[in-house]
């Protein structure tokens, strides 16, 4: 039996199996059985009221299951998909309160791996699948990462190297006439207005749990246990800090006053795709180093730079 027939049959019992994709890690089950979802929220400790984005491998298998997208996402589907997009449209009598948070919409998405798309194609049901780490924490980006965090929950972790974009998919919503983002994440808000040929909304900030209609929406998250200071002034910081060890995160610039070993240059040429690659990776890494605290800079605020910086926020929320 090979690792995606193992997979596969494990799915099938019920079980969670951690999957590759081309943003983060997933941690995996059958969306359509309550008792293997409950594994996830139970596994990641992840609160019930943030909903699950499903996983398949065509519009086709979703409309199978009662789940349609309107003409904007059609559209979006058709050159982004597979790929780091999720859409948020009204869900199907099949899809179970748990997984939507008892919402009336359910996100769904289908993932740009070659081994989680062959695994997909096993299955006669959609996958659940948020970040296969604990809530809140980093996400993980390698099968290494997912062992460490969650390697003595789960019975399989399937190995698809290192993920290519490194950060989470842009969420949609297409509940109301204009789509909204939901979620920055590694589609730019660029490459969607221009093939829609119109504006879309932004996220709105809003506390209320209530409001939370898809994952990433919650305040704290991808959170290092290290405290995160984001500037604009970064000398000006490294001097108010200068008692203390830093770790520091920047685009591509290396600061003299903070030791070598404690920087990570996310992208020495300057390219924000490359820089969103390797965000969560260096945010890992110095969570690991004897330092007292991390300075992060802004990054520039577009393209893939939006995402990072949403990123950086939610991971200085005390």
């Amino acid at each position: 039996m090979n690792h995606l027939e193992e997979a596969a049959g494990l799915l099938k019992q019920g079980e969670l199996v951690a999957i590759p994709t081309e943003t983060v890690y997933g941690l995996a089950a059958n969306a359509f059985n309550e008792e293997a979802v409950l594994k996830i929220y139970k596994t990641k400790n992840r609160p019930h009221f943030n909903p699950l984005i499903i996983h398949s491998n065509s519009v086709e298998r979703f409309e199978e299951w009662g789940i349609f997208l309107p003409e904007f996402a059609l559209k979006l589907a058709s050159h982004f998909s597979p790929g780091p997009i999720t859409f948020v449209v009204p869900t199907s009598n099949k899809i179970p309160d748990m997984v939507t948070a008892g919402h009336n919409s359910v996100a769904i998405r289908i993932p740009n791996h070659p081994i989680t798309l062959e695994l997909l194609s096993m299955l006669d049901f959609p996958l659940a699948a948020p970040s296969a780490n604990p809530s809140t924490f980093v996400s993980p980006t390698s099968a290494s990462h997912v062992k460490q965090q969650l390697g003595n929950k789960i019975k399989c972790i399937l190995d698809g190297g290192n993920c290519e974009v490194g950060i989470e998919s842009t969420i949609l919503s297409f509940l109301e006439n204009t789509p909204r983002i939901l979620r920055y994440g590694g589609l730019a808000k660029e490459q969607i207005e221009k093939i829609l040929g119109i504006k879309v909304n932004v996220p709105q900030v809003n506390g209320d749990t209530s409001k939370i209609i898809a994952p990433g929406m919650i305040e704290r998250h991808y959170a290092p246990n290290k405290k995160l200071i984001i500037s604009s002034d970064f000398e000006k910081e490294i001097m108010n800090h200068q008692r203390m060890t830093i770790g520091s995160i920047s685009f591509s610039t290396n600061y003299k006053n903070i030791d070598y070993k404690n920087q990570f240059i996310l992208s020495e040429s300057g390219n924000l795709d490359e820089a969103a690659r390797h965000l969560f990776s260096a945010l890992r890494s110095l969570n690991e180093l004897n330092i007292d605290i991390i300075l992060a800079e802004n990054f520039p605020d577009e393209g893939l730079g939006i995402a990072i910086n949403d990123r950086l926020k939610r991971a200085s929320v005390q």
